[in-house]
Formats: structure tokens, C-alpha cells, sequence
């Protein structure tokens, strides 16, 4: 066994590995139920190709990672307990969403688990709130608006630049630039959604003393990398049937200027280091385009309920999370 690689420590990254893989297929959806909902794609094509996507794009940074792993919570109370109970109430809230078909945010699933469990175990004061506030609320509330505006205004644009285009040739041509637009979009996940596993797996690492800083190893991102392009490829079809068909009938034109809007924000976030949420941003790109049309045009049904699992994910992980962390520090102290 490597030098302080002990077996609590396994097991804390084997967590990580874990979320990370139903973080991909839970996730899958997000890249490519629009795709697969235009017939842009085959089902197999695309899965295949968005988890190509999502590992070339896991490749791009770590400024996101440094964010969830190092901007959260206080280093004085991390702990392996505080980090595994973290993954296990993420793990969970996943696994309930996905089984209800429901899109919500593994991004902050894993958020509301690290702040649950370091709330349980040390206080609010364990809370980094400069972080949590700039970093994860601002853009929890800010990156859905501006994923619907931008989705509304770029399908008006493009509405008004092809109003003369026949239709059915305007749907072949933007059906096949939906294959270039869907491959932004799972790069883009990747390129916010695998570094969120990093940050844990190196702040893991640093709580067990096996390196000194947080600077994540070659081998934590190509790891976080794997696991969630393998979870990509298992495909997750219940919510690529939530988003591609139940929030609102997209056209080819439709899930271009979706997919095009949420991939550009997503990745400018994980430029400057904000963990947004995937989930959020392409619903809410869906539902702007959607709306382009006429409002009536949204399953406001829908919309609502993937609303509410937004709200509820950071509290509902948070408290999983605090349970986990009352069970888990017994044990690995």
C-alpha cells in the first residue's frame, strides 16, 4: 500500500470514484437528451460521444476543484467522516432523483453533503461563507436566469435571421449542427461536473496528510476523468426522457440554440471556478427556447417539479449527509 494510503482513505476515494460514475450517468441527459430527442443523434452515437466529451473537457482545469475542495468549509474541520458522510448524502440524493426520473443537481448534491456534514460536525462556523456565497448561491440563483434569457434571445435571434428558411430544410441543417453542439455541451460538463470529484479526492488526500497542498495530482483528474465518462456511457434514460421530450417539444433548431447557450455558460463558470450546476443551466436553456415559441409551449408542470428538486437538493443532501456523518465518525473517527 502507497505511504499514508490507509484504509479509511480508500475507502473515502472509492466514495468519490463512486459519485463520480452515477454523477455521469445521472448527468447524461444533460448533454445529450436534446440530441437524442431531435434525432440528431442514435441513443449508442451519442452516449458514445458525450463521454468522449465529458473526459476531454474534465482535462481542461482545476480552478472548479480548488473551489469545492479548498472554498467551502474551514480546513480545521475536515475530516475523512466529514468528507465520506459528504459523498454518501450526494450518492443518495442521486440515486432518488434519478430512479423519479427527475433532474436535479449532482453538483450541488455534493455541495449541500459537505456543508451538511461539516455543519453536524463543527458548527455554521465551519462554513467558508465568502465561498458558499459567492461561489455556490450566486450562481445557483444567477445561472438558471441567464441560461433562460440567453436561450430565449439567441432562438429569437436565430428565428429572425432564418424566418425566410424553409422549415424542413432549416431542421436538416441545424440537425446536424446539434451533433457539434452536443459535443460542446458534455465537454462542458465534463469541464465543471468531473473537477467537483477532484476537489474532494484531493482534499481527501490532504486531510490524510499525503500531500501537503492543494494542488491536485495528474492522477486524481485523470481518475475523476475515467469514472465519470464511464458513468456518461451508462447512459441515464430516465431523465434523457424528462429532458428531451416532457419540458417541451424541441426541433433541431431548438436543441442547438439550447444545448449552444448552456454549453457557453457552463463553461465560462468553470473558467472563473463557480461549481454551477449543469442540471440547472440546460433546463433552464431548454425551457428559454421553449418559450421563444410561446409559454404555453413548456410543460409548466414539469418545470415546476424539476424547480422544486432544485430547491430541495442542497438542504435535502445536507441533511443525508449530516445522518451519514452521525453513523460514519464512530467508525472512522
Amino acid at each position: 500500500m502507497p505511504e499514508g494510503f490507509t484504509l479509511t482513505l480508500i475507502a473515502v476515494l472509492g466514495l468519490a470514484v463512486a459519485f463520480d460514475y452515477i454523477n455521469g450517468f445521472h448527468d447524461t441527459a444533460n448533454a445529450i437528451a436534446t440530441s437524442v430527442s431531435t434525432r440528431a443523434l442514435k441513443p449508442g452515437y451519442a452516449i458514445g460521444m458525450s463521454a468522449v466529451a465529458n473526459f476531454i473537457g474534465a482535462l481542461t482545469g482545476t480552478a472548479v476543484a480548488h473551489t469545492v475542495g479548498a472554498g467551502l468549509i474551514d480546513t480545521r474541520v475536515e475530516s475523512q467522516s466529514v468528507i465520506a458522510a459528504a459523498l454518501v448524502g450526494a450518492i443518495i440524493w442521486n440515486l432518488i432523483t434519478w430512479r423519479l426520473g427527475i433532474p436535479s443537481s449532482s453538483s450541488h448534491a455534493l455541495i449541500g453533503g459537505l456543508l451538511g456534514a461539516a455543519l453536524i460536525s463543527a458548527g455554521f462556523g465551519s462554513w467558508q461563507l465568502d465561498g458558499v456565497i459567492n461561489k455556490v448561491l450566486v450562481p445557483l440563483v444567477g445561472s438558471p436566469i441567464i441560461g433562460f434569457t440567453l436561450g430565449l434571445l439567441f432562438m429569437a435571434l436565430l428565428f429572425n435571421v432564418f424566418r425566410r428558411a424553409h422549415p424542413g430544410r432549416l431542421n436538416a441543417v441545424f440537425r446536424r449542427l446539434q451533433v457539434l453542439s452536443a459535443a460542446y455541451m458534455a465537454f462542458s460538463h465534463g469541464s465543471n461536473d468531473a473537477q467537483k470529484t477532484m476537489g474532494i479526492m484531493t482534499l481527501a488526500l490532504v486531510t490524510a496528510g499525503v500531500i501537503p497542498t492543494f494542488d491536485v495530482p495528474l492522477w486524481v483528474i485523470l481518475l475523476a476523468a475515467s469514472a465519470i465518462s464511464l458513468g456518461t456511457a451508462a447512459g441515464g434514460w430516465r431523465i434523457i426522457r424528462t429532458m428531451g421530450t416532457k419540458v417541451v417539444k424541441l426541433d433541431p433548431v431548438h436543441g442547438f440554440a439550447a444545448e449552444t447557450t448552456a454549453a457557453s455558460v457552463i463553461f465560462g463558470a468553470s473558467h472563473f471556478g463557480m461549481p454551477v450546476s449543469t442540471t440547472h443551466v440546460i433546463s433552464s436553456a431548454i425551457m428559454g427556447v421553449g418559450s421563444s415559441d410561446r409559454l404555453r409551449t413548456v410543460n409548466w408542470s414539469v418545470a415546476r417539479s424539476i424547480v422544486t428538486a432544485w430547491i430541495f437538493t442542497i438542504p435535502a443532501s445536507g441533511f443525508t449527509a449530516a445522518v451519514a456523518y452521525l453513523i460514519l465518525n464512530p467508525i472512522l473517527g
